[in-house]
């Protein structure tokens, strides 16, 4: 009824081409609009001003002769104010963005590195987004944002790279280990050092302990028994000691047997041999 009475309707973000006898004539903005039909007007189509996004993926090289596929997001829209040019000069926008979007992707990428391509993707979109927008403005469009969302690299060179970066992770684990072993060697030579060390201060006091008691066992026994030396009083000590010995090893449980040389004569050298030992080991102090 309202389109025989010559009354259209423009929905909101959105304009209306009116044209008279085929000539373009005005922009209808949205609301409630007349056209006297029978006087040549009509709407001869409508025109978005929404962000409207396209996605486009471009196939190309980088300088070391690796083939990657960048996706770029083209985010544009129409002017209201170039409605015109936006609804006539252009007959597929989406196409024509296409193209500009492939013929700088194809310039930009070439010139970079594989490494350089990702850390310099801002840089790739920047410079499409100023060609589409230099382009695209005399049509009577508006380039909102354009972003480089992802670049792909043949399944081949992926993998590669994968290997390059576990390997470097190995070799780096690898020298880590090294020298946390390094480390636990050093560790365990120095307390060994300190162990060896603290054993032979415990040796030495030990020695010294028993130079110091026998020392004072002759010393008493010469006081207490008048006429003899502590000539006979060492050796009746060693004797002694002797004796305890031989009743430690014959009190042993273990099955190993000891074969020691036994008699008057053992017992005196092995007195001698000790009583030398103990001079020897006080003179050299």
């Amino acid at each position: 009824m309202g389109q025989a009475l010559g009354c259209i309707q423009v929905d909101q973000s959105t304009v209306a081409i009116k044209e008279t006898f085929g000539k373009f004539d005005d922009v209808l903005d949205p609301g409630c609009h007349c056209l006297p039909w029978c006087l040549g007007s009509q709407v001869a189509g409508h025109l978005s001003l929404r962000v409207q996004q396209l996605d486009v993926r471009c196939e190309t090289k980088t300088k070391d002769n690796v083939f990657v596929t960048v996706v770029a997001s083209i985010q544009y829209r129409a002017l209201a104010q170039k409605a015109s040019d936006a609804f006539y000069r252009l007959s597929n926008t989406r196409a024509q963005i296409q193209a500009y979007v492939f013929d700088v992707i194809r310039a930009s990428v070439p010139k970079l590195e594989l490494d350089s391509t990702f850390e310099q993707k801002n840089e790739i979109a920047k410079a499409v987004e100023e060609e589409l927008e230099k382009a695209m403005s005399a049509y009577g469009y508006e380039i909102v944002q354009t972003l480089i969302v992802d670049i792909e690299p043949d399944e081949h060179v992926k993998r590669a790279m994968n290997e390059i970066n576990a390997a470097a992770r190995l070799r780096v684990a690898a020298t880590e280990k090294a020298e946390a072993e390094k480390i636990l060697q050093i560790k365990r030579a120095e307390g060994d050092a300190e162990s060896k060390y603290l054993a032979g201060l415990g040796i030495a006091r030990q020695r010294q302990a028993i130079v110091d008691g026998l020392r004072d066992s002759v010393l008493a026994f010469s006081e207490n028994v008048p006429g003899t030396s502590s000539k006979d009083v060492m050796d009746m000590v060693l004797v002694t000691q002797y004796f305890d010995t031989m009743k430690e090893i014959g009190a042993s449980s273990k099955s190993s047997s000891v074969f020691i040389p036994h008699g008057p004569g053992a017992v005196r050298d092995v007195a001698v041999q000790i009583r030398e030992g103990l001079l020897q080991a006080h003179a050299a102090q």
